[in-house]
């Protein structure tokens, strides 16, 4: 989840002033946290209150996304999403936004397995983004960051991507000469893009680089495929160390309690 976080922030201060190069400063004073970002702790929140019973994650998700939704107005939700926010009886609006897959990472750090992840995207997903291609979208992300945690080479994740979800049409060099402006801001386009941005990368740095550099909606690239690589690199600890500079306390409290969560699991031996 903090490679998605950071990927957001990083590519914040691009998304609509893209650049066409690799060679930048990941993180300066023009960089903060957006919708995906938010959004992404809500979800880490939901699963986290859950305490591994998720019967009813679906009404948990809608709860905390309003309640801390609502917290950050202006971070730069779809017209869509707000409206569905700040609603009294929130429905589903038949959404395949890229949002759907780059909220879910958390998804894929909690579930144990394949299947559960197919089920807890689902069910996190389908309360806003209920088109197919929507839940296709998360689902086939937090696949990917669960393969990659659980040691999958990146050959086999291509494998199962393009068998079941999607297939990657160009070169991270040929969506840097394709991609002009802000980029369509849905699954079925932003998915292949962050898929072979990850496929390429040489590192969880050179991921976020590639993501960056091929221009298009550039804080949602980098949030979907990093946290991808972040599951199958790890984020540097220098990298780790700086979000305190770019969350509040509120959102902050979020990270460090999920990556407990986690970290506890990992020593019970259950992941």
């Amino acid at each position: 989840m903090i490679g998605a976080i950071l990927g957001d922030i990083i590519g914040s201060r691009h998304e609509f002033n893209n650049i066409k190069t690799k060679d930048f400063e990941l993180l300066t004073a023009g960089c903060g946290f957006t919708d995906d970002t938010v959004m992404t702790c809500a979800v880490a929140l939901a699963l986290l209150e859950c305490h591994g019973d998720y019967t009813e994650l679906e009404k948990k998700t809608v709860e905390v996304m309003q309640s801390i939704g609502r917290k950050y107005p202006n971070c730069g939700y779809g017209g869509m999403f707000w409206r569905w926010m700040f609603s009294d009886h929130p429905k589903p609006y038949n959404s395949f936004g890229n949002g759907a897959a780059m909220r879910v990472s958390p998804v894929g750090f909690i579930a144990e397995n394949i299947g559960q992840a197919k089920e807890l995207a689902y069910k996190v997903t389908a309360i806003t983004h209920n088109h197919p291609e929507g839940l296709k979208g998360a689902e086939a992300t937090a696949i990917a960051i669960v393969m990659a945690r659980q040691g999958s080479t990146k050959e086999e994740i291509r494998e199962v991507m393009e068998r079941d979800y999607y297939t990657s049409e160009h070169t991270v060099d040929e969506y840097r000469d394709i991609i002009r402006g802000h980029g369509d801001e849905t699954c079925q386009v932003s998915m292949p893009e962050a898929l072979q941005c990850f496929y390429e990368g040489e590192s969880y740095e050179d991921v976020i680089r590639n993501c960056i550099s091929i221009g298009g909606d550039s804080d949602t690239l980098a949030a979907i495929a990093g946290g991808i690589a972040e599951a199958y690199y790890g984020v540097p600890e220098e990298l780790k160390g700086r979000l305190p500079e770019y969350l509040d306390e509120r959102l902050m409290n979020i990270v460090d309690e999920f990556t407990g969560y986690m970290r506890s699991m990992l020593n019970t031996g259950i992941f």
